[in-house]
């Protein structure tokens, strides 16, 4: 008990110090989240399994957050097709948004194929002592995921939380007000003021991202522990590695080579979003701090990036691909089924498709390896194997996807923002301001 009252003096007298950093202008918010993060891990070390007690602050955050994600994108994607004043210019954004993500997600997956292939992170695990973790019942074929794009029941949608259904019928509602000229001009407007007022309450959400972000960090740290990287460290390393290389080389690559943009402003301007999506380990719970992120640190402007970003948050899940390419040689390799250059393409395809409209929340992905790994001749017996082993660690692995995740978002939204003339480069090139 005594333990437990300096446990929670100590996250107090952090939260405290954390508070007067923030009443300091040099702070910015993503510098208060890193120290957020760094001093979460110290906690969470010391204290263990106490760091339990304090995770409700941070599921508290992320449902502040959550409380968002749907007004947020039925409001921000309704005003974004309003803007744009032409169902031509929506075609336009759409076709290189979808091909730019689609391509990313390749990349991605070709990555985590090669560093599966060449680091072998399966050979000599044993999985005799693993309790077998069931997975069918969730896997959802892609014919069922692109025909549920279309509502039945928009309201229903809504209430429900289902993103793609949302996205959907926001887009036609879009179209449906420009069609209608003068008649429906004041429909419009009402949606652009409910966008801005939805991201006004995000600012306001988003001051409480370090204590959120510490609470959540220390749960990790203290319930797992560096004892938990043993079991899976060769995996871990190589997701991370991947991560960092999609990052750096192919996002870095596009903002620099294509864009034409400094790299190292494109980084600052969206550390916010990848502390965050850390953090929680859900790119639909960071949609509103990415959004604010690229508006007001990148100068994307309103139009492209509330079209763009809820699509991706969606849609674009590079770091699930890459995971699911590493995951599925990781699982050939320990019950030694041999691979041919038409399986690689069979994985590339299928966690390419199943990687679209993954539901971003903690883990999801981990749910669709039945899907992926079906295609090489793993039986459901040994992927309920494969998960069992992988889940009790398999948050430590989402944190490091959903970044890629979200970073592969914001790149998408500064390229094509790039290509109509919609980003201020003034803004780009200057300091972040959140």
């Amino acid at each position: 008990m005594e333990l437990k009252i300096i446990y929670w003096a100590v996250l107090l007298v952090t939260f405290l110090g954390i508070y007067l950093l923030g009443s300091r202008t040099d702070f910015k918010l993503w510098v208060r989240v890193m120290v957020a993060l760094l001093l979460g891990a110290i906690i969470g070390l010391i204290f263990g399994d106490l760091a339990q007690s304090s995770k409700w602050i941070g599921d508290l955050f992320v449902r502040f957050i959550r409380m968002l994600i749907v007004p947020l994108i039925f409001t921000s994607l309704v005003a974004g097709v309003v803007s744009m004043g032409d169902p031509k210019r929506l075609g336009s954004i759409g076709i290189k948004t979808i091909t730019l993500y689609l391509l990313t997600t390749l990349f991605a997956i070709i990555i985590g194929l090669t560093l599966g292939t060449i680091f072998n992170p399966g050979a000599g695990i044993d999985l005799s002592g693993v309790i077998p973790f069931e997975t069918a019942s969730s896997s959802m074929s892609v014919s069922d995921r692109l025909f549920g794009i279309v509502p039945t029941n928009p309201i229903s949608s809504l209430a429900d939380g289902e993103v793609l259904p949302i996205i959907f019928f926001s887009i036609l509602l879009g179209i449906g007000i420009i069609l209608g000229g003068e008649k429906t001009k004041t429909l419009g407007d009402v949606f652009s003021s409910a966008a801005e007022a939805v991201l006004k309450i995000a600012h306001l959400v988003m001051q409480l991202a370090p204590y959120g972000v510490l609470s959540l960090i220390a749960w990790v740290s203290g319930t797992m522990g560096l004892a938990a990287l043993q079991n899976l460290f060769v995996l871990t390393v190589i997701l991370y590695a991947g991560c960092l290389f999609h990052m750096i080389f192919v996002y870095g690559g596009l903002i620099r080579l294509v864009a034409g943009l400094p790299l190292g402003k494109f980084f600052k301007g969206i550390i916010d979003a990848q502390a965050v999506a850390y953090s929680t380990s859900s790119s639909s719970a960071t949609l509103p701090v990415t959004l604010q992120c690229v508006q007001e640190n990148l100068g994307v402007n309103k139009t492209v990036a509330s079209s763009v970003l809820p699509l991706g948050a969606t849609i674009n899940m590079d770091g699930t691909a890459l995971y699911l390419g590493i995951v599925a040689l990781f699982s050939a390799q320990i019950f030694g089924v041999e691979l041919s250059f038409a399986d690689y393409f069979l994985i590339a395809m299928t966690a390419t498709l199943t990687s679209i409209g993954t539901a971003g929340i903690p883990s999801a992905s981990l749910f669709l390896l039945a899907t992926v790994l079906s295609v090489i001749g793993i039986t459901d017996a040994q992927t309920a194997l494969i998960v069992g082993f992988v889940l009790p660690f398999d948050r430590i692995l989402d944190m490091a996807r959903t970044v890629v995740n979200i970073t592969g978002d914001a790149t998408v939204s500064v390229l094509v923002a790039k290509s109509e003339g919609e980003i201020d480069e003034t803004k780009f090139r200057n300091e972040s301001v959140i």
